[in-house]
């Protein structure tokens, strides 16, 4: 278990992701008071990659369960082996005939019957999905429950009594309550608002992009051969890309793309013309291609330059712990592996 907030921070830097002291804060009580995390943010700032990073650093597997639309029970807490159960029907055809022989109709049939449900509802037919998992591992776990916000409210619902306290209700064998508590994660895109029943159940962590200093230092751990010069300019011009009306912003792990791309072409600086030819690396769309491209044109530098203006310039040292994000109204809650 993490020893205090310093541990959190060195331990998630051993697995290589950079946060700060808030971050490692709600981790650090997370795992010391048994609460469920809930980590809301855009596409792409290292809300999945946190859960990933606090498993890594506490030595537990990692069990997932990705939300869609749809999503339930069956396929996130357990289901029954249908094909299993009518297998040994068949198989126990004989004995059956023999249980409800004396039998002198059917309501007497099905009363025999009913006595002997726990035969086929029983473990043995029991399909684990990753609550149950989570739920029944015998080591402490990390239980990551990606994108929230794309299942549906009655799925919430569902969640409540396992997030209050780790236990599941399973009508045909009872109550399972979890050997040792995991630390759960919850992730949201915020595509929509979730309930306040289970915000009230987790703390609460918003995690948007990082600032310059952070990025650069992110950057500068995935791609240690990029020149420092080329790296502040990447992310002075990402962070200057994020300011324009897109429809999908550049992500961290979009930066990092396209930081290796740069060292692969060996790339001296980022000249617009560097930018155009390699910004498919960081655009996915066609229209904020085109965006970004006029901007670029429009200015009389770099992009960099013109987009995000000389104060988001400055080289970042690659140090580790804390970083000082004053001045950048997103950064209290940055957080990434890579």
């Amino acid at each position: 278990m993490f020893e205090g907030v310093d541990d959190v921070l060195a331990r998630l830097r051993g697995e290589d992701y950079v946060c700060d002291r808030r971050v490692a804060t709600v981790v650090y009580l997370a795992a010391a008071i048994d609460k469920p995390v809930l980590v809301e943010g855009p596409a792409g700032v290292g809300k999945t990659e946190l859960a990933k990073a606090v498993a890594g650093a506490l030595d537990r597997s990692l069990i997932r369960l990705q939300c869609y639309e749809g999503l339930d029970e069956s396929k996130a807490l357990y289901e029954w082996e249908y094909g299993k159960q009518l297998l040994y029907t068949q198989v126990l055809k004989e004995k059956i005939g023999e249980l409800i022989g004396p039998a002198h109709d059917l309501r007497e049939s099905a009363a025999i019957l009913a006595d002997q449900e726990d035969v086929f509802f029983s473990e043995r037919f029991l399909v684990e999905r990753p609550i149950l998992q989570a739920v029944r591992a015998e080591s402490p776990v990390v239980l990551l429950i990606d994108e929230i916000d794309r299942a549906d409210e009655e799925f919430e619902a569902f969640l409540l009594e396992f997030l209050s306290d780790y236990q599941v209700s399973i009508p045909e064998i009872g109550t399972i309550e979890a050997t040792s508590a995991p630390i759960v994660v919850l992730t949201s895109n915020r595509s929509r608002e979730l309930s306040e029943a289970l915000k009230r159940r987790c703390l609460h962590l918003q995690l948007d992009y990082p600032d310059a200093e952070m990025e650069q230092e992110i950057v500068r751990l995935k791609a240690p051969g990029i020149d420092g010069r080329l790296a502040a300019e990447l992310v002075r011009t990402v962070q200057g890309i994020r300011e324009l009306e897109l429809r999908k912003a550049p992500s961290i792990g979009e930066t990092l793309d396209w930081a290796q791309a740069l060292v692969v072409l060996g790339a001296p600086r980022l000249s617009p013309e560097v930018i155009e030819e390699t910004l498919s690396v960081l655009v996915k769309y066609e229209r904020d291609a085109e965006r970004v491209i006029e901007r670029l044109r429009s200015g009389d530098g770099g992009l960099g330059d013109s987009l995000a203006g000389p104060s988001a310039g400055g080289e970042a040292s690659a140090t580790g712990g804390d970083h000082s994000h004053g001045g950048h109204s997103h950064a209290a809650a940055a957080g990434h592996r890579h």
